[in-house]
């Protein structure tokens, strides 16, 4: 009786004089498991409009249950969660999409109307919800666009097993899914007899990835995966050359028109096939040895994985897909019409419009002293790389040619090799003609950027966001970099 006694007394004790601890806001308004959302995101330059696909509850909850709430003002669009009883916000996110870039192009501007999949990933809500999409004008306001309320208990929601005939490799294993980087490579176009070549390649770009900084200081912050699923057919679809290939994603070159990017409208078929594991940021590894790849911010993004720039389409379209990062070129040609509205401060961390030279968004990181903005020997650069990309773009004709063409495996081999070592040349000459400047490695305003010769400014020189090669972030997207990797795992 007495140890009865003796019990009774710390409960008391517990429970009277032990401070009340709040639950966590994650505890309180969510359980461990993913609410999957998909929808279709329909319209043209000028319209847009949401609609509800499918509900999923899904696998464990991978991104961070303290970091709730998105701190960075990037993204054209953002998904936040109210709950519907207190209004309060209890989740959101930045994002931008393929939908997004498909308004820019020359066929929305005309009024062609196209339709996209689109997914979000919230923690599963423990009470009814407010679901709100909210998207950018052209002066880069957020307002809401589409909301609808969701009861986590509707009979509606699929929980159904996940596809079979997929393999999960775990290439990094650091800790819970909430407290890393979750980052998962995809096979596209790796047939059933080609599981050791995904194996092989996987493993090759993990260490490509974790030997480049920051994610080489951050490497402890990651969990790493392979998703392999088999396609009937090795590679990808190339419509220029007449070539299509039947694969698990779907992946084509001359997505939004553009010869060489990379990317696959089937949403639906890379979520479910992701969905085997906790992820954060997805990787879709092509197995093809064409130049071609894409990275749209917090939606996926995709490379090539056997041909000489290679390991520099992991890292560059990787900066675009996982931290928001800028393409910070401006001479290749794209599919976008004024992507970036003149006048106005993009929100990618790494390029400015320059609009208040006494307040750069990374004065903290100038170089002392230097000249806003920097002068450097721009127009001898922009002479050189005109004359690679039109000796450029004959090349490409010539390989598109040849290849319709179904010419001799010789031909195609010689003129594919000739393109190969141009690129190699200017890119070699390039990184010397930086490399010599007054200014190589430092952080001032260095104006051509974000696919505009005038009026955007990058912060250093040289970048791999910047120029294809062996080469590191700036420090300027080195540290937007470091704030996401913190924001999902501290």
């Amino acid at each position: 009786m007495k140890i009865f006694a003796l019990i009774a007394i710390l409960i008391n004790l517990l429970i009277f004089q032990a401070p009340a601890q709040p639950l966590p806001k994650f505890q309180q308004y969510f359980i461990d498991k993913t609410m999957r959302v998909d929808f279709y995101h329909i319209g043209d330059a000028q319209n847009e409009i949401i609609t509800l696909d499918h509900i999923y509850q899904q696998g464990t909850w991978a991104g961070s249950t303290k970091n709730l709430i998105d701190p960075f003002n990037n993204g054209r669009y953002f998904i936040k969660i109210y709950d519907v009883t207190s209004d309060e916000l209890l989740y959101s996110k930045g994002y931008n999409s393929y939908f997004g870039e498909y308004q820019t192009s020359d066929p929305a501007l005309r009024g062609i109307q196209r339709t996209y999949h689109e997914t979000a990933l919230i923690p599963y809500p423990k009470q009814m919800i407010r679901f709100v999409v909210e998207h950018r004008d052209r002066q880069n306001n957020l307002s809401p666009f589409f909301e609808t309320e969701i009861d986590p208990e509707d009979v509606g929601i699929i929980k159904e097993k996940l596809s079979g005939n997929t393999t999960v490799f775990t290439e990094l294993k650091n800790g819970s899914p909430h407290e890393k980087v979750d980052l998962v490579f995809i096979a596209e176009g790796y047939t059933d007899r080609e599981k050791m070549k995904f194996e092989k390649d996987l493993h090759k770009f993990s260490n490509v990835f974790l030997e480049q900084e920051p994610y080489k200081s951050h490497r402890n912050s990651f969990n790493i995966y392979g998703v392999f699923k088999p396609s009937e057919e090795s590679g990808c679809d190339e419509p220029r050359h007449d070539s299509f290939k039947n694969t698990v994603l779907n992946c084509t070159f001359n997505s939004l028109g553009s010869a060489r990017y990379l990317l696959t409208e089937d949403n639906k078929s890379l979520r479910d096939i992701a969905a085997h594991v906790p992820y954060d940021a997805l990787v879709i590894m092509v197995n093809h040895s064409r130049y071609g790849g894409g990275g749209i911010y917090n939606f996926f993004c995709t490379f090539t994985a056997h041909n000489q720039w290679s390991e520099y389409l992991l890292l560059h379209e990787f900066g675009h897909s996982f931290s928001g990062l800028a393409d910070e070129y401006y001479s290749s040609s794209t599919a976008y019409n004024d992507f970036y509205p003149p006048g106005i401060e993009p929100t990618e961390p790494n390029i400015t419009a320059l609009l208040d030279p006494t307040n750069l968004k990374w004065k903290q990181l100038l170089t002392p002293g230097i000249e806003i903005p920097t002068p450097w020997n721009k127009k001898e650069y922009d002479r050189i790389d005109s004359i690679y990309q039109k000796r450029r773009r004959e090349l490409n004709d010539i390989i598109t040619r040849l290849k319709k063409e179904h010419a001799p495996e010789s031909q195609i081999n010689a003129a594919q090799e000739e393109a190969s070592a141009h690129s190699r040349k200017f890119a070699s000459k390039m990184d010397n003609f930086l490399k010599k400047s007054k200014y190589a490695g430092k952080v001032g305003a260095f104006e051509g950027a974000g696919y505009s010769s005038k009026g955007l400014y990058r912060p250093m020189l040289d970048c791999i966001m910047f120029s294809k090669g062996k080469k590191p972030y700036c420090k300027v997207c080195e540290q937007a970099i470091i704030k996401i990797i913190e924001q999902y795992s501290k």
